[in-house]
């Protein structure tokens, strides 16, 4: 199995990015990546999976129908992932989706297989926590749209993650890939990249994940790029690593078997004192990159 594919190498039909359940190899979660040129449309049936359409550059309108009816939602979005919070709209399973751009965009469509079918809604940008996790040079800005206890969805689970150039993010090095009550829930979980360039240069990073034990033995090092993707069924996943002068966006889609919809990590034992360190610094100046707006417009 290939847990690394570079921009370009996870195409499926109109998708830049398509990840289905069966093409990872598990069983909940997907994303697709789709591109809209000005005036743009694309329909899609949910199937048996839940979806958020979320704007990573631009605007559109969402339709969702079904034999209950039809909602469409206006997506404000924004220019780009380094510029703002965007709001988006959630999709339930066995409905019919359709997605159109007046200006054009670029749009993450993040799905999970699920069994209960919520109503279709509207999620507000200034609804979306904005959380500053970690200190120094293990900064990072989360925003948590999608995140289990913030916006009810059956299975998945969704959220942003922005690391300033030169900073850690997931670390310490952590794992969701045993059923321990409490203490842990088994998820799978797709990292979508892009980064900031500098003076037309673009951005790169690195991503870790490492086996957690046997027959959980994923193993990655990559180095990855704006579009690229990295699949983790099991392992510690950390760092991800931000080349200093560029900033790192990373789309996280999660969703397991488990009967709770909860992230519950468990961190790597030879890493966990890190977060002691945490009081004793400040957070990276630079934080937050932008803050959700207090209405929407």
């Amino acid at each position: 199995m290939t847990y690394h594919l570079p921009a370009g190498k996870a195409l499926g039909g109109p998708y830049i990015v398509d990840i289905t359940p069966e093409k990872a190899g598990w069983g909940h979660s997907s994303l697709r990546i789709l591109e809209l040129p000005p005036g743009g449309t694309h329909s899609f049936e949910t199937g048996d999976s839940e979806w958020i359409v979320v704007p990573l550059s631009g605007g559109c309108t969402v339709a969702a129908a079904d034999d209950f009816g039809r909602d469409t939602f206006e997506l404000r979005g924004r220019r780009d992932v380094f510029s703002g919070v965007s709001d988006f709209a959630y999709v339930p399973r066995d409905a019919r989706a359709t997605v159109t751009s007046a200006a054009g965009g670029r749009f993450a469509l993040t799905g999970a297989r699920c069994e209960r079918r919520l109503p279709a809604r509207y999620g507000a940008a200034s609804d979306v926590p904005v959380e500053l996790r970690g200190t120094g040079n293990c900064s990072r800005q989360v925003n948590n749209f999608g995140a289990a206890g913030v916006f009810e969805c059956d299975k998945l689970i969704a959220v942003e993650v922005i690391t300033p150039g030169g900073n850690w993010s997931s670390f310490p090095p952590h794992k969701h890939d045993e059923h321990r009550p409490g203490e842990e829930s088994v998820l799978e979980e797709i990292y979508y990249f892009e980064f900031a360039g500098h003076e037309g240069i673009p951005g790169l990073g690195y991503q870790r994940v490492s086996p957690s034990g046997p027959g959980r033995d994923t193993d990655v090092l990559a180095e990855v790029r704006d579009g690229d993707v990295v699949l983790i069924p099991d392992g510690w996943h950390g760092p991800s690593m931000a080349t200093p002068g560029h900033h790192m966006y990373y789309l996280n889609v999660m969703a397991g078997p488990e009967a709770e919809r909860a992230w519950l990590i468990c961190d790597h034992p030879d890493h966990a004192w890190v977060r002691d360190t945490w009081p004793d610094q400040p957070v990276d100046p630079r934080l937050p990159l932008y803050t959700a707006p207090e209405t929407s417009a």
